[in-house]
């Protein structure tokens, strides 16, 4: 079943209460936490002191992405806080399988991450361990960026993948995710679709049911 999951980094910080309230009342149950720590990427983002309330409501699924350099480090800060998946990226791992399995002795469900430039070929021996995949449709780090098309192809290679799993991972797709972009991803198929600044947490004035509703469409003729 196809889901939105809301990028919460990308909503207002001083009004975190109210809008969980907000996409709670819209539907979402699912929430994409961004963790950055200025050297992977050139931004910072979320703290435990910030993602601890957020995971204690108990009303949203949430997935930890771990943008960041030594993911061991970062694994160990956030485990603590009982989140769903803790994903991190194959570019920053020595070692996946020491990863994956670390996560798992947190009882966390282990999550892996590949950037557009990176080919699907770095995380296929890992496919069949982790329990989601997150496909970067830009560079991690900033919101605003342009959708990268060459990814509807890895898509597709991860999809030819996966239809031989039984029970596969949940394949997660992660920047400028909008309506426009959606149409493209759905044909070929993802779980969870991450929404951020374009397509969420914008100046637009529809509320968050409506501009949901704008990419749910596409799930339901895909």
């Amino acid at each position: 079943m196809k889901k939105v999951a809301a990028s919460i980094m990308c909503a207002d910080q001083l009004q975190l209460g109210k809008e969980l309230d907000a996409l709670q009342h819209a539907g979402v149950d699912w929430l994409h936490i961004d963790v950055m720590d200025g050297r992977y990427v050139n931004n910072l983002a979320m703290g435990p002191y910030v993602v601890a309330p957020i995971i204690r409501t108990g009303k949203f699924s949430t997935d930890i992405h771990l943008a960041c350099e030594d993911p061991e480090r970062y694994i160990e800060m956030f485990a603590p806080l009982k989140p769903n998946y803790l994903t991190f990226h194959i570019e920053t791992a020595d070692d996946p399988e020491k990863l994956i399995a670390l996560i798992r002795s947190k009882q966390i469900k282990p999550g892996i991450a590949v950037n557009p430039e990176t080919p699907l070929t770095a995380i296929l021996p890992y496919l069949d361990q982790v329990e989601l995949v997150l496909v970067m449709t830009v560079q991690p780090g900033f919101a605003g960026q342009p959708f990268n098309e060459k990814v509807l192809g890895k898509l597709q290679e991860l999809a030819r993948h996966l239809s031989r799993f039984k029970v596969p991972p949940l394949v997660e797709v992660d920047g400028n995710i909008n309506s426009a972009t959606v149409e493209k991803i759905s044909k070929i198929g993802a779980d969870l679709y991450v929404l951020g600044t374009s397509a969420l947490f914008n100046d637009k004035l529809e509320t968050y049911s409506q501009k949901i509703s704008q990419v749910t469409r596409f799930f339901e003729s895909s």
